[in-house]
């Protein structure tokens, strides 16, 4: 069968050969035994659900098999025959340009050059998916093919519920994942009932199909990394940089500390991460030896080099180390996965890969110790270096929260704060978030790197005209945006499609996206995807990272994202989702967001300019309320451009008036 033919086939009728495991590939960790024996029994009859009854008697002990081995039934048996990568639009059989645009990017995210574990259908972040199972794989990919432009399909957890009547401006997928009633929002919670086969979590861009590879985060990374040495008053250059995490999302940082311009360490336990970052050229030297890793670090320091090095091997060694040879980091921070401590997303000092991944299966108590007594070894190493000059941040993977949890040395003197900020509350919130600039990103669906390039250019001769007429407390953000774009190309940072990212503002978005439409309608280039990370001024509720620099008591609400997709969905996103968790955890977070299919024509100019307006703008007003003077400052700029713009501003309070109570 030809690839259209295989997707038009959906879930087949003839069930396809049993597929061996493949050891070459990374593959997700086992999850801890948590169902009782009916609940087991529940978890086999539900994935039977997709198939006719002449086949339960051979795949009931197959999934049997998979949900003792594993944790989950993944069903490896329906894994396509065909390669999985992002296709041309062109190639793919649908009715709907809008929904080919959408099967691209859904098998983008399940590319095995982007995917972290691609036959668990799971992109990054140890546990974020884009399906439980292969059968809804199979069968989304179907409806998608089958839909026209007046229907939308409904997709719960990676469930497609099924095409629904709607019409030609309403979203054509919308996605819910992990939404649960709040007191069974728990980890246990979680991963009791994502193994019965009912909900997944979708972390922020997997289940949401806009994940683009590390090049997704490794500009906001980049960002970060150039303002942490702004705040400390020191250039990158030959300034050390010390993290963890290579897997998915964090395998961005290596590449972000280069062209930020520094020396970079960052420790990775899981040798095939280490081995894929080292191969696409994201991290320049591998090092697995404590003693030549301070030699190497020490030589970049003398020499003011520009290198990024992988530490193979758990980094609170790394930490612990360099403070023995009195190494003096300049910038730490932390990227493995601690939404997700106890299941893969975070291994402890003294145990092996392959110890710990047995260990967090079959005794899973004894795991939880070992990772909290990392946590608070790790935490005491950090204070060592802080006490020294280390400027330490917490990036948003819930780090200094577990090392709470875990009764680690992370709390400020008033026994509420952590002694280190999120990088939200210090670099990205105030400098970035509040003034409304974000991940803007898009892809060619054409996979043309020639696309890609045009694209470049068109981005950035109109961050450069933007910029002429920019106001000061801008000035920056837009200069470290056309340098971006500037040098994206001769950096190398595509990872699957043919896709960018930069950060902008909402005058930038939909300049931007209107130059790109009119390039499609005079044919200079094809169709284009537009979306952003959840991470973002408006898309995303999470105290400890996107909203962890509003204090006015409201981080801990979700009214925004919410908010956020019903605003995107009837302003014409092509696609919007909203899930529960995302980088810092399920019951953590909400997250919000969106995809949208430019194809040249006016329908689409109109869409464009009336959802992005909004979808940043609805961050900017609620950080305005919250009193963050950037973001005031941001709005009202908004409202003088926008006259339909009307937005409830702050009154402020003397505080001495309030010490009087």
């Amino acid at each position: 069968m030809t690839f259209q033919e295989q997707i038009l086939q959906g879930i087949p009728n003839v069930l396809p050969q049993p597929k061996p495991y493949d050891n070459s590939i990374n593959h997700a960790p086992k999850r801890k035994e948590i169902l009782t024996l009916e609940e087991k029994k529940l978890a086999i009859k539900n994935a039977l659900r997709y198939f006719d009854k002449k086949h339960h008697e051979v795949l009931i002990p197959e999934f049997k098999n998979e949900l003792e081995t594993y944790g989950r039934i993944y069903m490896y048996r329906f894994r396509p025959d065909y390669k999985m990568y992002a296709r041309p639009i062109d190639e793919y059989p649908a009715k709907s340009k809008q929904a080919a645009a959408i099967m691209l990017m859904i098998q983008n995210n399940l590319d095995y050059a982007v995917a972290q574990h691609p036959h668990e259908l799971i992109t990054y972040g140890g546990n974020g998916a884009v399906f439980q199972n292969w059968a809804q794989y199979l069968l989304t990919m179907k409806y998608l093919a089958e839909m026209n432009d007046e229907q939308t399909l409904v997709m719960y957890s990676g469930h497609p519920m099924g095409l629904f009547p709607s019409h030609k401006d309403a979203p054509r997928v919308v996605v819910t994942n992990g939404m649960m009633i709040p007191n069974y929002s728990k980890q246990d919670d979680w991963e009791k009932f994502n193994a019965l086969g009912v909900t997944q979590y979708g972390q922020m861009t997997a289940g949401s199909y806009m994940y683009i590879g590390p090049q997704g985060i490794v500009h906001g990374t980049t960002i970060t990394v150039l303002n942490g040495f702004r705040k400390i008053n020191k250039p990158p250059k030959g300034n050390l940089f010390v993290t963890s995490g290579l897997g998915g999302m964090s395998g961005a940082q290596p590449k972000a500390g280069n062209i930020a311009g520094c020396i970079t360490v960052c420790a990775e336990v899981n040798e095939k991460a280490v081995h894929t970052r080292h191969s696409q050229g994201w991290v320049d030297e591998v090092f697995s030896d404590l003693s030549a890793l301070v030699n190497r670090v020490k030589q970049a320091q003398n020499k003011n080099e520009v290198v990024s090095i992988a530490y193979h091997g758990n980094v609170v060694d790394v930490w612990e180390t360099f403070d023995e040879a009195n190494i003096h980091i300049d910038l730490g921070s932390d990227q493995t996965s601690l939404h997700n401590p106890w299941a893969g997303g975070y291994y402890p000092v003294g145990l092996s890969f392959e110890d710990a991944n047995e260990m967090m299966a079959n005794q899973p108590a004894l795991f939880k110790e070992k990772v909290q007594e990392s946590l608070r070894r790790q935490a005491a190493a950090i204070n060592k270096h802080t006490a020294r000059g280390t400027y330490f941040f917490d990036y948003g993977n819930a780090f200094l929260l577990e090392a709470s949890r875990a009764g680690a040395d992370i709390m400020a003197t008033n026994g509420i704060d952590f002694k280190y900020p999120s990088y939200v509350q210090d670099i990205m919130g105030p400098m970035c978030f509040d003034y409304g600039f974000g991940p803007f990103r898009w892809v060619c669906t054409s996979g043309k790197p020639e696309d890609l390039e045009k694209t470049d250019t068109i981005a950035c001769k109109v961050l450069e005209d933007i910029k002429k007429h920019s106001p000061i407390e801008i000035q920056q953000q837009m200069a470290d945006n056309i340098q971006w774009i500037k040098g994206a190309q001769e950096n190398k940072l595509v990872v699957g499609s043919q896709a960018r990212i930069l950060y902008a503002d909402a005058e930038g978005r939909m300049k931007i996206a209107t130059a790109f439409n009119n390039a499609i309608a005079k044919g200079d280039i094809g169709y284009v995807v537009l979306g952003r990370d959840h991470h973002d001024v408006s898309g995303t509720d999470s105290p400890y990272r996107e909203t962890s620099n509003i204090y006015d008591g409201s981080q801990f609400t979700a009214d925004m994202a919410i908010q956020n997709v019903i605003g995107d969905s009837f302003r014409g996103a092509t696609w919007v989702s909203i899930h529960n968790g995302g980088g810092v955890g399920w019951g953590e977070v909400i997250n919000g967001g969106f995809g949208m299919v430019l194809d040249g024509t006016k329908d689409a100019e109109r869409r464009l300019k009336s959802m992005l307006f909004w979808d940043v703008n609805n961050g900017i007003s609620r950080r305005s309320w919250a009193r963050n003077e950037e973001a005031v400052f941001a709005i009202k700029r908004a409202m003088d451009m926008e006259p339909n713009l009307k937005v409830t501003l702050p009154n402020y309070v003397d505080d001495d008036l309030l010490n009087t109570l």
